[in-house]
């Protein structure tokens, strides 16, 4: 059976500032609330293991093949450029059935950030979150963070942008990025 990628920290930044929120007030966390980020794991798990989740999904594509995960583990730059492909994309499997049926692939900017912390195998969404935002000079995200070009040349680019290196990628996984029609 093939490994899946996944970070032991995935899902719990928006339990872990619900709790401090609650301790901060005085209050006792609601079980109820707490158990809806424990489900989104559960949930996770057995997506993992369904054939019919796996089939033409690019998520399971690239949390369970070794090349595009030993890239994202390697790089943080190429970490965040398919991050921020994901974003405002969408994607079609490059195969018969998918193309003509119109079936597209797509996820959101936090689905995306969690994608690349599962591949890392550490971190949540949010290391990932609005990490396109900013320029140089003020830095990138969230925090402000400010990356390093990596050996390769990578750096940071805004979400919605597919590079030239994770357009060549998807395609050799077998997925084609295709922008979204405006209505």
């Amino acid at each position: 059976m093939t490994k899946i990628a996944k970070s032991p920290q995935r899902h719990t930044f928006q339990a872990e500032g619900y709790i401090k929120r609650c301790e901060e007030a005085g209050k006792e966390p609601n079980k109820d609330y707490l158990n809806l980020y424990k489900s989104a794991r559960q949930q996770d798990d057995e997506n993992m293991v369904d054939p019919a989740w796996q089939k033409d999904n690019m998520e399971y594509d690239l949390r369970a093949t070794d090349w595009i995960l030993e890239k994202v583990r390697a790089s943080d730059n190429y970490a965040q450029n398919l991050y921020a492909a994901m974003c405002n994309m969408q994607f079609v499997k490059n195969d018969v059935w998918p193309v003509l049926r119109d079936q597209r692939w797509s996820c959101s900017w936090r689905s995306a950030g969690g994608i690349i912390a599962d591949m890392q195998e550490k971190g949540d969404y949010i290391d990932w979150y609005c990490s396109g935002i900013g320029n140089k000079e003020r830095g990138f995200g969230l925090d402000g963070y400010e990356p390093t070009p990596d050996p390769d040349g990578r750096d940071y680019v805004p979400e919605g942008i597919v590079t030239d290196e994770i357009r060549a990628d998807l395609l050799k996984l077998g997925w084609i990025p295709t922008e979204w029609e405006d209505d």
